[in-house]
């Protein structure tokens, strides 16, 4: 039974506890995902979970990636959450070493309100304004990640791992069996800890880069998605080291080699479960083109979430591997947003250019956002393309700053994700970009130092 459901009347503490019990847990994983996705928690005996209220400071959200606190204005008392965990998200740890459970925490105000720069809230958030509607996005992420070679020296290139035999493959091998087959163990056992967790993934596959993989997930309601794609990474970097190797995210891990990406599959259905981008007829519906136009024309101001880092412009580097454009085309890879060939009731858009390095809650939130928007104001698409959109002129920004400028001046983003929101978050990446700033990097001190 997972919490939640009805057991007699009894509390929602008394189901946690009931649960817990049965699977004889003895201690509770209980975090909130923070703006880079990272989990930020406490750990709570299991028999003291839900026994007493839970805090946490809000400036966790203000913490860059390398865990340092951004000056924010709007919260200079550092104050206290109020945490709630949410009980659809109880599940096994399956690597803890003593039986351990995992469960998400919603955050809220002292006046119960909830707290705006919360990722899962801003999720939330957006879907809300669907639901008023009577819409309900249905998503599906694919989500792309190198296995690395296990070291601990930053400043040494990233290798792939060994295969069967001592064997490091150095080839492209995408959609390769054989290749996939040099790392069994490694998923057979993701698969089995994903089972555990109810994390329904679907297919994998062999990438463009070396020991590069994707993962499927199965559709669905995009809070329950956004939590999957969250443990799924956290599960997949467990694996990884229990077989000695490391795994990574980040949207461009190697030199001259593939970035990484998460796709997202979306659509939207109504309260009876029709596809609204279809009419009755099997035709694209107005809804269609306006989710497909308000991508095209907002998702420069959102650029930041989908690209979130300095690294993550390094992917967009070889037009040639990643999208560069905003293109939309049926049934082609080469443009940005892709429309499957698929029967009316499954028409959907997938949005390619995320780097698998974001916050899957924000990303989901900003590429619903843009679709909202031009549903709402009734915008109206580019043609399809016809042919390879590779090497067509650039429809997104090149560099980070750019995309902090543009959210920040966005009243559009302003308006779906919320000023506070926003504000925190531009102010945390322009601070991530200025630490990045202060590095001097090998090529300067080899090819500029002495030649200038």
């Amino acid at each position: 039974m997972r919490p939640g459901k009805d057991r007699c009347n009894v509390s929602t503490d008394e189901v946690f506890q009931l649960w817990l019990k049965e699977r004889q847990i003895e201690d509770v994983e209980a975090f909130v995902p923070d703006m880079a996705g990272s989990a930020r928690g406490k750990v709570v005996p299991a028999d003291k979970f839900g026994s007493g209220k839970m805090k946490m400071p809000e400036a966790i959200f203000g913490q860059t990636i390398s865990g340092n606190y951004v000056d924010n204005e709007q919260n200079v008392e550092d104050r206290d959450m109020q945490l709630v965990p949410d009980p659809t998200t109880l599940r096994p740890v399956p690597w803890a070493t003593d039986p351990a459970a995992s469960v998400f925490l919603d955050c809220y105000r002292s006046d119960g309100s909830p707290v705006e720069t919360s990722p899962r809230g801003v999720l939330r958030s957006v879907l809300g304004k669907y639901e008023s509607r009577g819409w309900v996005p249905v998503v599906a992420p694919e989500v792309e990640f190198y296995l690395l070679s296990a070291h601990s020296d930053p400043n040494a290139e990233a290798e792939p791992p060994e295969g069967r035999l001592g064997w490091t493959e150095g080839a492209r091998q995408p959609y390769s069996i054989d290749t996939m087959n040099d790392f069994d163990p490694f998923i057979n056992d993701l698969y089995e800890y994903c089972e555990v967790q109810g994390i329904r993934i679907d297919t994998l596959s062999q990438e463009m880069g070396p020991a590069q993989f994707e993962i499927n997930f199965l559709h669905g309601n995009a809070v329950d998605l956004a939590d999957q794609v969250f443990l799924f990474k956290r599960t997949v970097r467990e694996v990884a080291i229990e077989h000695e190797m490391h795994a990574t995210f980040l949207a461009k891990p190697m030199a001259e080699e593939a970035g990484s990406a998460l796709h997202v599959h979306q659509s939207i259905v109504d309260k009876s479960g029709n596809n609204i981008f279809s009419k009755q007829d099997g035709a694209p519906s107005d809804l269609f083109y306006g989710f497909l136009a308000g991508l095209q024309h907002y998702m420069p101001d959102a650029m930041l979430i989908f690209a979130p880092y300095v690294n993550s412009y390094r992917r967009f580097l070889n037009p040639w591997s990643s999208p560069v454009n905003l293109a939309w085309a049926i049934d082609n890879r080469t443009v940005g947003l892709r429309v499957p060939d698929s029967e009316p009731e499954n028409r959907r858009i997938e949005n390619r250019l995320a780097g698998s390095d974001v916050n899957p809650y924000l990303v989901l939130a900003a590429t619903l956002a843009c679709g909202y928007l031009g549903m709402t104001e009734g915008l109206q698409p580019t043609e399809p393309i016809e042919g390879s959109a590779y090497g067509a002129d650039f429809s997104l920004h090149r560099h980070i700053y750019a995309a902090i400028e543009s959210l920040r001046d966005s009243e559009a983003m302003r308006s779906i994700l919320g000023d506070e929101f926003v504000n925190l978050y531009c102010k945390l990446k322009e601070d991530e970009y200025r630490e990045f700033q202060e590095i001097i990097t090998p090529w300067e001190r080899e090819i500029l130092m002495f030649n200038v």
